[in-house]
């Protein structure tokens, strides 16, 4: 007891022998003194005490070394000096004991998976915790046991794990780092250096060729055979171009043609065998040995696997079957089209199609396989797209061994990205149509209820009963005139007025407005290029652009600081609209490499925020009409339709780009305008000249429009302002009526039934050269103009007020 006593406290080792000693001395003088009692003899007490002297002092030289030995064995251990022994360059070492506490580690350890880690809860993926786990129990069950594929950010280990100690209760935890291998690089080099010469020596052609089918590197006799030189560059060139092929299948060197000797293809992947680099085997290089062929030309069977080969690096999707239809190979072209994700393909091409079409597709497999080497096709349904059906070709061999048919199959996701973008197009096209026709129909709606409005409130004056209801109404309705200017401007048919104009100066103009439109708690940031080229666009409708996407702006900062529980009071809370206008060039937009920005100069406007962005799932979106992300009843869904539309119908392009939680920015890109010796005229012009001939008023005015509401306002409003009036319903009767009298003018709407207005203006410019024309329509200026070129043609857009209408007339008049 009192050795084990001294493995926890030194101070008892030498305790313990002192006591032992002072008792046995005790009890020595103790026996002596009884043995005087009893025999009163010195010699026996002599002899006696010698006696006992003999006995302890080979007790005490017994003693000694066994204390000695004791407190070897059991010494205080000394963890610094583990520390140094388990030092390592190359491998992570670590003590843990039963408890799972860390004993001790080297640095690696520390450097590798931080100082706080101990195994098994390392800083690893879920399925490497799982493994260290695993090893865990089976090394304290076993004695010894080992992890692999141990993978964290940054790298892969292999663990070993040994039950160590007296009694078995620490473990000792070494990781190794897993090297990948670059095999791909390695061969190159291989086939490059001396390997590559010497199978050069035995006649072997070598080459490395990446998965699109290009030459990584290549042997000399490779290059000999392939160009003529054995000096030859061939790295980067296609392969497959080096090769051709005969009506036998043989295959031969394109260089020497069918007169010179065949070869035999040994494709070999470069792909790790233990799978370790996790290499995908489809797109993995390849190395090609081509051997000498001196099989006879029906031996098919000995050039299968190079036809294979070849058709592994097709860009078409090519398969084929044995006579039960079961796959032999199949290329990644193929198993792409078909949809199927796995490199190795299913067991039957019937395993790709929906249930529907297995049937079918199996019993024409079965044709082509029994029957005549003929072709043909088969519509199915491949269960990766059920919804299109794809033609899918078959074709019947013979000769190539076990394959009996050749299937074809075309990869079609571009085209169906493309029948998907058309259809948007297609989309996008019938909505604004729709919206076109309904604005239409509606102004003429608006153009009554506005006309009458007016025509009520001059019987009335401010303070009667019935005032402030009509200003109502019509102020309702001139909100309802404003949507459909919305719905015009995205179906393109919105009336503009384009200027040749400088961004920069519609940016200040419209800058006061934008700072008191998004508050204060949002910064606006205006930048400009220099050497800016000229535009032509409506100033005003881009001083609408520019409210609606930083209407837009504002809400996304808003609605992110709100999100993050903001209100945007405190320091760093406020957002940032940041207004810039770019410089871009033939050689930018050449750069930029867009299929939808033609090449040449313009001049962008973007528009940018730090908002909440925009997700990807909806930006494809945005600019259809009555979409959007608001809460219900805070948007319509109509302005960035209305920005895409005057954009277009500008001739400009929008893009928007966002990063949700960063950034959203709209890019508008105007072509630069170059002014003509026309324009600059006609801006010289002063515009007062015409203006100066004196109108005396009143004049004949026949108005031709077939709505009869609209009809009667106009009348009632012309009449009223002194002017002469002759109405007719159609064309027909505009015709009848010019026939009659004289006019000073034709008011005319422009779609009518049986004889629209450009018809009838046509009809009459051929009686009256010089009579003038104000067109009402809610449709664009431009395109009316397109669709009727004559002189001395004006135009009023619908709807408009009893004031408008008065005016556009005396305007024409003056000018006449």
């Amino acid at each position: 007891m009192g050795a084990l006593g001294g493995e926890a406290d030194g101070t008892a080792v030498q305790a313990t022998p002192l006591r032992d000693w002072l008792l046995l001395g005790g009890a020595v003088i103790t026996s002596a003194g009884a043995l005087w009692v009893v025999s009163g003899q010195p010699l026996v007490i002599g002899g006696f005490l010698g006696g006992v002297g003999v006995i302890g002092a080979a007790l005490r030289l017994a003693y000694r070394p066994a204390q000695a030995s004791v407190s070897a064995d059991f010494a205080t251990p000394d963890w610094s000096v583990t520390n140094a022994a388990i030092e390592s360059a190359d491998t992570a070492m670590a003590i843990t004991d039963r408890a799972g506490r860390m004993v001790c580690a080297n640095a690696l350890m520390g450097e590798w998976f931080g100082a706080g880690a101990a195994p098994p809860r390392l800083p690893l993926e879920k399925a490497g915790v799982e493994a260290l786990e695993d090893a865990l129990r089976a090394a304290w069950r076993d004695g010894s046991a080992s992890a692999d594929a141990l993978t964290s950010a940054s790298g892969t280990w292999r663990a070993e794990l040994s039950r160590v100690g007296r009694g078995e209760d620490f473990l000792i935890w070494r990781f190794k780092p897993v090297v990948t291998q670059n095999l791909v690089a390695d061969m190159v080099g291989h086939v490059s250096g001396k390997l590559g010469r010497a199978l050069a020596r035995e006649g072997l052609q070598a080459a490395v060729v990446n998965p699109d089918g290009m030459v990584l590197a290549a042997n000399t006799a490779f290059a000999q055979r392939a160009t003529g030189h054995a000096s030859s560059e061939i790295a980067g060139t296609d392969f497959v171009s080096y090769l051709a092929s005969d009506e036998s299948e043989r295959v031969f060197y394109a260089r020497e043609g069918g007169k010179g000797t065949p070869v035999r293809l040994v494709h070999l992947p470069v792909a790790d065998p233990d799978g370790i680099a996790n290499t995908d085997p489809a797109r993995t290089a390849s190395l090609f040995l081509l051997i000498d062929n001196q099989h006879s030309v029906g031996d098919i069977r000995a050039g299968l696997p190079q036809i294979e080969a070849l058709l592994a690096r097709l860009p078409l999707g090519l398969a084929m079957t044995d006579r039960d239809g079961r796959f032999l190979f199949a290329n990644a072209a193929f198993l792409r089209a078909a949809g199927h994700e796995d490199t190795i393909p299913p067991p039957y091409p019937a395993d790709l199609v929906i249930k529907e079409d297995k049937s079918a597709l199996l019993d024409a497999v079965r044709r082509y396989a029994q029957g005549q080497a003929t072709a043909g096709d088969v519509a199915v349904r491949l269960r990766a797209s059920p919804e299109e059906p794809v033609s899918l070709s078959l074709a019947g061999v013979r000769g190539l061994g076990e394959g009996a048919v050749l299937l074809s199959l075309k990869d079609s996701s571009e085209e169906t990205r493309l029948k998907r973008e058309i259809a948007q197009a297609t989309k996008m096209q019938a909505v604004g149509q729709l919206a076109g026709g309904v604005a239409h129909d509606f102004n003429n709606v608006l153009t009554a209820i506005i006309g009458y409005c007016d025509l009520m409130l001059m019987r009335h004056t401010p303070g009667d009963s019935d005032y402030d209801d009509i200003q109502q109404i019509k102020a309702n309705s001139n909100r309802a005139a404003s949507l459909t200017r919305q719905l015009l401007a995205f179906s393109r048919q919105q009336t503009l007025r384009p200027q040749v104009l400088q961004l920069p100066d519609v940016v200040a103009e419209v800058s006061a407005l934008l700072k008191r439109l998004i508050g204060e708690r949002i910064t606006l940031e205006v930048t400009h290029d220099r050497d800016l080229g000229f535009v032509r666009a409506d100033p005003t409708q881009l001083e609408q652009v520019l409210l609606n996407l930083a209407v837009n702006a504002r809400d996304a900062i808003n609605d992110k600081l709100a999100a993050n529980g903001n209100s945007g009071s405190g320091k760093g809370a406020a957002g940032v609209v940041k207004l810039m206008t770019r410089r871009v060039t033939a050689a930018d937009v050449r750069a930029m490499k867009s299929e939808i920005l033609p090449i040449g100069d313009y001049t962008a406007l973007m528009v940018e925020d730090n908002g909440h962005g925009i997700k990807p799932n909806q930006i494809g979106k945005i600019f259809e009409p009555f979409f959007t992300t608001k809460e219900k009843g805070k948007g319509t869904g109509l302005g960035l339709s209305t920005v895409y539309g005057i954009v277009k119908q500008s001739g400009g392009f929008i893009f928007a780009e966002s990063d949700v939680g960063k950034f959203t920015r709209f890019s508008i890109y105007l072509p630069v305008h170059h002014p003509d010796a026309a324009e600059i005229a006609q801006a010289a012009k002063p515009v007062a000249a015409e203006l100066k001939r004196q109108w005396s008023g009143g004049g004949k005015v026949l108005l031709v429009e077939d709505e009869d509401t609209v009809r009667a306002v106009a009348e009632r409003a012309l009449v009223r302002q002194g002017f002469d009036v002759t109405t007719a319903s159609d064309g027909e009767e505009g015709l009848e009526a010019i026939g009659r009298g004289e006019f000073d003018i034709v008011v005319s709407d422009v779609v009518m039934p049986t004889m629209d207005g450009p018809a009838m203006a046509r009809e009459i410019r051929a009686l009256k050269p010089d009579l003038p024309f104000l067109f009402m329509s809610g449709y664009a200026e431009e395109q009316l103009r397109r669709e009727i070129d004559i002189p001395n043609m004006h135009f009023l857009a619908k709807p408009f007020s009893v004031q408008q209408i008065c005016e556009a007339v005396e305007m024409v008049l003056r000018g006449r």
